[in-house]
């Protein structure tokens, strides 16, 4: 069984590149440090992990056998392009995009190298406080045959789950992420706006929001999206839908009505004795 010793580099010092590297370094995993076109970034991630700053990206390239790029999406081939400069073989290049594949390495079975897109679903939203919760973060992988059940052990040895996807299906994966994490801050912004005209400051509305967002969500899981279902839609309550159309502003009702015809369809697998066809025909209108 052919053996690897494990040295992870980073190339890029951002939010991800801060999480991933102290993360992997609570798990004793060896990281060999950071490079980063910004330089005090670099720097700045070394001592938050206790790992090297490398001023050249081939010293980092020279040190890891592993390396993961953590720069925004448009910015990954860029990297990319510079890393081809050096001998890349048998070496594993990561990059944690939720929308792209591993495939945006194109060429890289000419040099030699193996191709991985890893992902946590997290909101990753601060760099030196994040990495305390990526246990709680289920994690996807795809790329190269060779590397790939590695790979995965790899991170289920530091305790997350990790599930492999298909190259194909990186923006669908990607859109399922979005919808429940920033579309849901907009639909949550919107919740907000509606109780401050009642009279709530933002953080009371956050904290009146929250126990019926948790536990939504706990139900969901213990007994299934289905029978979790709650609300006027699930009773078909036409007349509490129209007071909700009168009241809210013109430009939201597009999305209310959409979002209900989705709950309907569930509803119906929830009560198939009831009828929601009135319930359908006035979210028609």
């Amino acid at each position: 069984m052919e053996v690897i010793i494990i040295k992870i580099g980073f190339i890029g010092a951002g939010k991800v590149g801060f999480s991933l590297g102290k993360f992997f370094k609570e798990k004793d995993l060896d990281v060999s440090g950071y490079f980063s076109r910004n330089f005090s970034s670099s720097k700045e991630a070394s001592v938050f992990t206790n790992t090297k700053h490398f001023e050249r990206i081939k010293d980092l390239v020279m040190k890891s056998n592993i390396i993961f790029i953590t720069v925004p999406d448009n910015e990954i081939l860029n990297v990319y392009s510079s890393l081809k400069s050096y001998s890349l073989k048998d070496k594993i290049i990561c990059h944690t995009s939720g929308c792209l594949s591993s495939h945006i390495f194109s060429d890289i079975d000419d040099l030699g190298a193996y191709s991985y897109s890893i992902h946590p679903m997290f909101p990753i939203s601060q760099k030196k406080e994040s990495y305390k919760y990526l246990k709680d973060a289920v994690f996807t992988i795809e790329g190269h045959s060779k590397y790939l059940d590695f790979m995965t052990n790899l991170f289920s040895s530091t305790g997350v789950k990790i599930i492999p996807i298909e190259s194909k299906n990186k923006s669908l994966y990607h859109l399922a992420s979005v919808t429940v994490s920033n579309l849901f801050l907009a639909l949550l912004n919107r919740s907000c706006s509606y109780l401050k005209r009642c009279g709530f400051n933002e953080t009371d509305a956050l904290n009146t929001l929250y126990p019926l967002i948790k536990n939504n969500i706990e139900n969901a899981l213990n007994t299934g999206l289905t029978n979790a279902l709650t609300g006027p839609i699930e009773r078909g309550d036409i007349n509490t839908i129209k007071k909700h159309i009168t009241i809210m502003p013109k430009e939201h009702k597009v999305v209310y009505c959409e979002l209900s015809k989705e709950l309907i369809s569930i509803a119906k697998t929830k009560n198939r004795d009831r009828n929601y066809s009135n319930l359908e025909r006035y979210l028609e209108t």
